[in-house]
């Protein structure tokens, strides 16, 4: 700890991102990423925007961004807010909404950036537990003095909430004006529940986040966005432009407007990671394991009860024979495995080496 850390910068515990091994190949399930590529489309957007303008500041209001994503999703372009990574608008986000006044909720299993956030801006939070079977009650949502915060479909559970316990949370939020983000990180994934993208005509305290590191196999670009009433992207573009007004580049923004625009591409390759999602789960539950129904694009499991191995043991089996899985050192999940969806290919090999693993002695 450095003498020259001043007491914010002690007392916190970043965020600890999944591991990107560079000493060795291994098949990379642990972070959540797009196995397959992103469209032809968005490489030739970059490829004509790496020009001599690159001397040149971005828009700072990502206006070519925002006029795409108002045209995917039926709002206006002031009802659009871009940013570096859904992260990064999660964190302007918390800046924005939550206050000192009273706690804001989300659940103790969730996304584990969110108790950082508040920690970053001296915002008191109420972490509920999640139900025995880990799905969120939205019972305990309602009385959100301080606001919410909800992923959905949560990570890294996978499960989701329905749009209706979403619009009663909305509800509950704007009886205290107070600010409800729901996280729609992995919502392309889901087969089983909606967005909660009409609720936000009806509702003026409700802002979606969403991510095209997952949906758009952009992981490396770093495009985030969120949707909401005029009122919350102005609050805002009032944080970003506190500390940097130009958080999107060029390539950035003609990517991801690229990829906005080319939605065939994109829905046909998610639907193929919902088909494998649902194999590999029936694979894993004949094997014994406890899987959780997942709505994202990963599956969060725990190996059987009989193979006599905890989830680190599985864990570190698979690491050797050369899989990365993600485990939390946590309460309640330490034996669960969080497992990406990778391509036919990868999640055979996977499914194998569980096999093996399970059997041995």
């Amino acid at each position: 700890m450095s003498d020259y850390w001043n007491k914010r910068v002690k007392n916190i515990t970043p965020y600890v991102p999944g591991e990107q091994p560079r000493d060795r190949q291994f098949v990379k399930l642990n972070t959540n990423e797009n196995p397959y590529p992103p469209s032809p489309k968005v490489i030739e957007a970059i490829q004509k925007a790496a020009a001599e303008t690159l001397r040149l500041y971005p828009n700072p209001s990502s206006v070519d961004f925002r006029e795409a994503a108002a045209a995917r999703y039926g709002v206006e372009p002031g009802q659009v807010f871009p940013g570096n990574g859904s992260d990064e608008v999660l964190a302007f986000a918390f800046a924005a909404f939550f206050d000192s006044d009273a706690p804001v909720l989300f659940p103790d299993i969730t996304y584990s950036f969110y108790p950082v956030y508040a920690d970053l801006w001296d915002i008191p939070f109420t972490a509920i537990p999640l139900n025995k079977d880990f799905s969120v009650d939205p019972g305990s949502y309602l009385e959100c003095a301080g606001g919410g915060i909800l992923s959905n479909p949560n990570a890294p559970t996978g499960m989701a909430l329905p749009l209706k316990d979403i619009r009663r949370i909305a509800e509950a939020a704007e009886r205290f004006k107070k600010v409800f983000v729901v996280d729609e990180a992995y919502i392309a994934f889901a087969d089983k529940t909606e967005t909660a993208l009409p609720l936000i005509r009806e509702f003026p305290n409700l802002l979606l986040i969403r991510t095209l590191s997952k949906e758009a196999s952009l992981a490396g670009l770093r495009v985030g966005f969120a949707l909401g009433s005029g009122s919350l992207i102005e609050g805002l573009c009032r944080i970003r432009d506190s500390f940097n007004s130009y958080t999107m580049d060029r390539l950035a923004q003609a990517g991801a407007a690229a990829a906005l625009a080319d939605a065939s591409y994109y829905d046909e390759i998610n639907r193929r990671i919902i088909a494998t999602r649902g194999r590999v789960s029936a694979a894993l539950d004949a094997m014994g394991f406890t899987v959780l129904p997942s709505q994202a694009n990963f599956v969060f499991a725990s190996p059987p009860a009989g193979c006599g191995k905890s989830g680190r043991d599985f864990f570190l089996a698979l690491r050797e024979r050369g899989f990365l899985v993600r485990r939390f050192d946590k309460k309640r999940i330490e034996d669960y495995l969080r497992i990406t969806i990778g391509t036919d290919d990868d999640m055979d090999a996977f499914l194998e080496a569980c096999r093996v693993i399970g059997c041995r002695e």
